[in-house]
């Protein structure tokens, strides 16, 4: 015959098993809930980065040709969004037997910076064709922008315009690092006249700057994001640090020239991480010297 205590315990065993049955039927319902929606939040995870990388080729396809000949000029660029996709823009289009190129960086990054990227660039594809001169196409564009009434980003632009007969380069420096015009011997030739930043000043006057790629020359014009790239001391690549790299590889051809630029950053980078967009174009015109 059971004992007392043997009788009580039964009894607490069977009352343990009856709420722990009862509690794993609640519990249940909720966890196969909690998959569903954990999987619910995987696909439309995965569908924004679907669209955000769709968004990034897009961008991309918006730049114009990576790479480009034209008669004996050749042109090479690249664009490298921190995030996702890029405030750093080029675009590339001929015009009436020039070429027109221009390079430019929206303040900000990510999917803010890469939305007004569109809207920017669409406008000197619309304003050179119409204008056809750089120092008018940034002043029509920066009236353009301050007349959306929105809260308009900064952005700084190089836009040029060469005539690929006589290499004679016309340009609009608005607020962007100036372009390096490099000659066979080291010399070189910083691009600065223009005028402000786009979307600040209202009544901005803009002014065209002249020069000439001659043959052997070669131009490269970049965004901020490389001569501020920071080592793991903190120190920055810099202008000078850009303008080294330049002619230690301007006997290069373009493609080569830009890659051999970037690592030299990233060299110089090691395991810091990038904090900025980056773009650099490179545009050669071939003459008396002999490229690699």
């Amino acid at each position: 015959m059971a004992s007392v205590a043997q009788i009580r315990s039964s009894y607490q065993n069977r009352r343990r098993s009856a709420v722990t049955a009862t509690t794993q039927a609640g519990i249940r319902p909720r966890h196969h809930a909690l998959e569903d929606q954990l999987a619910s939040l995987k696909r439309e995870h995965d569908d924004l980065r679907r669209a955000i990388y769709e968004a990034a080729q897009a961008q991309r396809r918006l730049c114009g040709p990576r790479h480009l000949h034209a008669g004996s000029y050749e042109f090479a660029s690249e664009i490298f969004p921190v995030r996702h996709l890029s405030g750093d823009f080029i675009t590339l289009l001929q015009l009436e037997g020039d070429l027109v190129f221009a390079i430019g960086d929206i303040a900000g990054k990510g999917l803010m910076a890469g939305m007004w990227f569109t809207h920017v660039v669409g406008m000197i594809r619309r304003q050179m064709p119409a204008l056809g001169d750089p120092a008018a196409a940034l002043s029509a564009i920066n009236r353009d922008l301050l007349l959306t009434g929105l809260d308009v980003p900064l952005t700084t632009l190089f836009l040029a315009r060469i005539n690929l007969e006589n290499g004679d380069l016309t340009y609009c420096n608005a607020g962007h690092p100036p372009a390096l015009l490099l000659g066979e011997n080291s010399e070189f030739q910083e691009l600065r006249e223009g005028g402000p930043v786009l979307g600040a000043i209202r009544r901005a006057s803009f002014a065209n700057g002249n020069a000439q790629l001659l043959p052997g020359n070669t131009l490269l014009a970049y965004s901020d994001g490389i001569p501020e790239c920071r080592n793991e001391m903190g120190f920055e690549f810099g202008s000078q640090g850009l303008l080294n790299a330049a002619r230690t590889f301007s006997g290069c051809k373009p493609s080569v020239m830009l890659f051999s630029v970037l690592a030299a950053v990233e060299n110089f980078a090691r395991t810091q991480r990038r904090e900025d967009d980056v773009a650099l174009m490179v545009l050669h015109r071939f003459g008396s010297r002999k490229i690699n």
